[in-house]
């Protein structure tokens, strides 16, 4: 049985991307994958504000993100850590066999730039992995401010996961400074998982012809190689790249800035949903996510009561709470496709469930 997804990844995928999928694949060394790679680049280059090649790889983000650190790192990395994905790249370094400092900040709290710079002014780094959006706790951390530190550092190179924002806010990659910043498929571009994408800047692509260690599947020389015949290192995932050329078409009809004001706007309704009913965000309100809303469970509701309830009688789920803070925080996401009507009706629903799940 199928029902909506208002979880933070996967999130709900429409009928037009599925139905652009089922295009007859083509051989990913053929004149047409060509065709279809080249045709998504300006698209792809224009929503991460670059001039840089954006590379596609048939992995999770955490491929990437691995890669990223086999590709980058001679000296140590700076991790900067705030919740579950940014804790876990900390530990991704490390089992990448190499040094790593953990600049770690409570679940919830965003990360502070003068912080960023005390430890980069140590001289001990030449690498600092930031996640713009840590989905697990809702925090959106002041990208823009921590790129204006790090910048100061020229020896240090930046690698931003965007996993959660990408398409919900401005990133403009080249404007900030940023070395490397990649997404991935399934959260605000409304994709099936598989796909991630990145933007390699031109001295991250000189550090990683340094490193000879940086392996072969997510290797950056790899992916410039075959950007410059319009195709990917390895088999990639062409149905999938058929959903992203469909995606991008609805992404720029709706139009770029209408898409950023959309979700700010349904982040709100459920922001205002949030505060009507006693509850209140885990990040400072400033701080919080504009993909989606992570609710602390101050009214004692039995989450999972709720969600049991919401898929039963509604056919639609939300997030109980994730690692840590599962039952003790909740997540709603307004990311992708959703509507004022999908996000309202979702409220509503919630609202004539609460009363069964709180305590009496």
């Amino acid at each position: 049985m199928s029902y909506k997804l208002f979880i933070p990844g996967p999130v709900e995928v429409s009928d037009k991307t599925y139905k652009a999928m089922t295009t007859p694949v083509v051989g990913h060394r053929s004149k047409d994958f060509v065709e279809l790679f080249q045709e998504v680049q300006p698209g792809l280059q224009s929503l991460f504000a670059t001039k840089d090649p954006v590379y596609i790889s048939t992995s999770s983000a955490w491929g990437v993100m691995e890669g990223s650190i086999r590709n980058l790192c001679a000296k140590k990395t700076l991790n900067c850590m705030s919740g579950a994905f940014s804790d876990k790249w900390f530990d991704v370094t490390k089992r990448c066999g190499k040094e790593a400092g953990a600049l770690q900040f409570e679940w919830g709290e965003p990360v502070d730039p003068e912080a960023v710079r005390r430890e980069l002014s140590t001289g001990a780094y030449d690498v600092i992995t930031i996640i713009h959006n840590e989905t697990s706790t809702g925090t959106m951390n002041p990208l823009k401010a921590i790129m204006d530190v790090v910048r100061e550092f020229p020896d240090v190179i930046s690698v931003v996961d965007t996993v959660s924002s990408f398409s919900v806010v401005s990133l403009p990659k080249d404007e900030w400074g940023i070395d490397v910043i990649l997404t991935g498929s399934q959260k605000a571009l409304a994709l099936p998982p598989g796909l991630s994408l990145l933007s390699v800047s031109e001295r991250a692509m000189e550090r990683a012809k340094q490193i000879p260690d940086r392996g072969y599947y997510f290797d950056f020389v790899e992916f410039q190689k075959n950007y410059e015949k319009g195709m990917t290192p390895s088999t990639p995932v062409i149905p999938l790249i058929y959903g992203l050329r469909s995606k991008l078409e609805d992404i720029f009809a709706e139009g770029v800035e209408n898409r950023f004001a959309r979700h700010e706007r349904l982040n709100n309704l459920t922001r205002a949903w949030v505060e009507k009913n006693g509850f209140e965000l885990l990040p400072p309100a400033e701080f919080g996510s504009k993909s989606l809303c992570c609710v602390k469970n101050t009214r004692d509701l039995d989450i999972a009561g709720l969600n049991s309830a919401l898929k039963e009688r509604h056919n639609c789920v939300i997030d109980g709470g994730y690692g840590k803070l599962k039952g003790k925080t909740f997540r709603i996401s307004n990311m992708g496709d959703e509507t004022d009507e999908t996000i309202s009706e979702l409220l509503a629903n919630l609202d004539g469930l609460l009363p069964e799940f709180l305590p009496a």
